[in-house]
């Protein structure tokens, strides 16, 4: 179903509100919380809560408390009216869409304490990192209580930390993790391609290619995760894919690492080509 029209929604009163009516309605509501400058991996998971709840949710703000000093914050895309456009055409009716003066007011200083699940991975790596998505996230589920919010698989650390999150505060929201949603050529669909040259785009289809290396080893009788990382180095060199921040097999639903793979497990990495940084997951086992 389409929409001729998107309802912008950037008042934090205003948007509960209408969140609240709805479920004293009877009806059910999702929440996409994003950063903007979609791509099908957003709009599948609008897809997902359109199919699942009575009334959708898509929040689009560029977090500043998620950036670390030197990353992307200022140049990363804000493309608010291209973005509406395609949720009309997937047929979802409310956007929220704050200032950051409205999210972080003047006095501003509660964060959420993040534990271990954000130590490792991500968090070694852009320290203060999750401490920014788990308050944005908390925020964001005050203002739309909504039933459920959707998030993509790409992102597992991402998902596990607010999982624990709605566990810990003992918040009245289901978390649901959707399915990557990739390119042709398998690249992680990530509204941070777009940074990447001609080039470098070719290059980034050998993350994919690396994670599909360790499954088809694992399957051919690999277990010894050391060999397996060897060999998508190997793979990630190939490609001329050099900067890697770090290949990680970690037991499905954890960030616990293993050194042999006997159940489910998550391989996990990220790489930087040029000035883009990418990550990508995959399960096997």
């Amino acid at each position: 179903m389409k929409t001729s029209k998107v309802e912008v929604v950037t008042n934090i009163a205003d948007a509960r509100s209408t969140v609240l009516s709805a479920q004293a309605a009877g009806e059910t509501v999702g929440l996409v919380p994003t950063m903007g400058a979609l791509h099908e991996g957003h709009l599948r998971l609008v897809d997902a809560s359109l199919a699942e709840c009575d009334r959708t949710v898509v929040s689009i703000f560029v977090n500043p408390t998620q950036f670390g000093p030197g990353e992307d914050e200022d140049r990363y895309p804000r493309t608010l009216d291209r973005d509406c456009s395609l949720l009309a055409e997937r047929g979802c009716p409310m956007v929220f869409a704050p200032s950051a003066s409205a999210i972080y007011r003047p006095g501003h200083e509660t964060y959420v304490e993040v534990g271990s699940l954000a130590e490792s991975l991500e968090g070694t790596i852009r320290p203060g990192h999750f401490r920014g998505v788990a308050t944005v996230v908390l925020k964001l589920f005050n203002i739309i209580p909504a039933n459920r919010a959707y998030f993509g698989r790409k992102d597992y650390q991402q998902v596990l930390v607010v999982q624990q999150m709605v566990k810990d505060f003992d918040l009245a929201i289901a978390v649901i993790d959707c399915p990557t949603v990739r390119e042709l050529d398998g690249l992680a669909m990530s509204s941070r391609n777009a940074y990447l040259t001609p080039i470098e785009r070719q290059q980034a289809a050998g993350l994919y290619k690396s994670l599909q290396l360790a499954e088809s080893l694992y399957q051919a009788g690999e277990c010894d995760v050391a060999t397996l990382t060897g060999h998508m180095r190997l793979s990630l060199a190939e490609a001329d894919i050099t900067k890697v921040d770090y290949i990680a097999f970690v037991a499905a639903g954890t960030v616990t690492p293993v050194k042999k793979i006997t159940g489910p497990t998550v391989v996990a990495l990220a790489a930087r080509l040029g000035t883009t940084r990418l990550i990508d997951n995959l399960t096997i086992g």
